[in-house]
């Protein structure tokens, strides 16, 4: 999981430069921001070429100018390559990474080809030109596909570059010239224009991903969680070693009556309304599940059997004494519920549903409404009530 503050920017000129065309869901913005680190192979490349190619111009035209292009060639490559390699491991890992310098690196490496056309041009070796200003067109390539996930930078990058060719190209006096004057900031904005349709295919596809990884691990009528997605919470608290796990198994008692008498609308909508119910008395950090018809799973740090019995007996409590107004009926439900807890942090979640469902079976032989806890092979009763769940019309809701 990447930590958004430490993979996205903090100066505002690099915020600006990352920021995307549209509405972009705040969970992907990270994601889109660590991708300026991809593709090494092609910033080896583009690294290489202006290296080679600013050292071949400045042995061809050995001036103090050429010189210190070349030179800052190689100063900018030993700046980044670090920066890149250490970035990419620290927002990969979640650490905090120097995002806003690699940027700014970014960027000085864009002037310092620029720099290298323009003094090329103006030098009047047309040779030389032509080598400079194609080799920074073929750079401009790669700046694209690496970095289309931040379609600002991709522009500002390409003008910084080809944008003094343009210029040199007024300014050297051949006619020629003006030809590459025309010609550049139409490349310019052909290559801005692609980079924005890219990172737009980029982003949808990455809130498709996401949208779908969401409808594979929730429940498509309450929103809960469903058992993929109860699997993935307990995997998580596997890797982060917490103290311990309560499962507590919850059953709707009456609730088949009442979904047989009112209607499979109602039956949907009370499950709506009992999910809305146990969000609202749960603690945040528990996850709640529906894992199949009228049956919850909630699933919590490790409590002492006393605390875990009094915590399902005040759900009890609360789902017993609340009304649900179900197309014109005011209905009430109860519930049972069996609970497991292990201390290990190590379990198998069929394992511990398993020893829960089989004391929610004892809580319903013993009466309903009550919380059974599982203690190893024999459920051990913690507490009962004779509350039952039913329509206040008067209409039976026993199960």
């Amino acid at each position: 999981m990447l930590q958004s503050d430490g993979i996205l920017p903090r100066w505002a000129v690099t915020r600006w430069l990352v920021e995307c065309a549209g509405v972009v869901p705040p969970e992907i913005r990270p994601s889109l921001v660590q991708g300026l680190y991809g593709s090494l192979p092609i910033f080896l490349g583009g690294v290489f070429n202006t290296i080679l190619v600013s050292s071949i111009v400045a042995m061809r035209i050995p001036t103090p100018a050429f010189l210190l292009w070349a030179a800052l060639e190689i100063g900018l490559a030993a700046l980044r390559l670090p920066l890149l390699v250490k970035g990419s491991r620290a927002a990969t890992s979640g650490k905090r990474a120097h995002i806003d310098l690699y940027i700014f690196a970014a960027m000085c490496w864009a002037a310092s080809v620029g720099y290298g056309c323009f003094i090329t041009v103006l030098s009047g070796d047309w040779l030389a030109a032509t080598l400079v200003v194609l080799s920074a067109a073929a750079m401009t390539g790669g700046v694209a596909f690496r970095n289309f996930s931040a379609p600002r930078l991709v522009m500002v990058m390409i003008m910084l570059s080809l944008g003094p060719c343009a210029v040199a190209g007024v300014l050297s006096g051949q006619l020629i010239m003006l030809a590459t004057a025309l010609q550049i900031p139409m490349y310019i904005y052909a290559m801005t224009c692609a980079a924005y349709r890219l990172n737009a295919m980029l982003v949808q596809t990455m809130r498709s991903e996401r949208e779908n990884g969401r409808r594979a691990r929730q429940d498509t009528l309450t929103g809960l969680l469903n058992r993929a997605g109860l699997e993935d919470v307990v995997a998580h608290r596997s890797d982060c070693a917490n103290s311990g796990t309560t499962l507590f198994y919850i059953d709707l008692d009456g609730f088949k009556a009442i979904n047989d008498t009112l209607g499979h609308a109602a039956g949907d909508q009370l499950l709506v309304e009992v999910s809305r119910l146990m969000r609202q008395v749960t603690p945040a950090i528990d996850a709640v599940a529906r894992i199949g018809g009228d049956e919850f799973i909630i699933l919590a740090d490790q409590m002492d059997p006393s605390t875990a019995c009094q915590t399902a007996q005040r759900f009890i409590d609360t789902l017993s004494g609340t009304s649900f107004l179900l197309g014109g009926t005011t209905v009430t439900v109860a519930a049972s519920v069996g609970i497991s807890i292990r201390s290990d942090t190590l379990f198998d979640l069929s394992t511990l549903m398993l020893e829960a469902d089989k004391a929610l079976y004892d809580a319903k032989l013993q009466g309903r409404s009550r919380a059974v806890l599982a203690t190893g092979a024999a459920p051990s009763l913690y507490l009962a009530s004779d509350r039952g769940s039913g329509i206040k019309s008067g209409m039976s809701a026993a199960r």
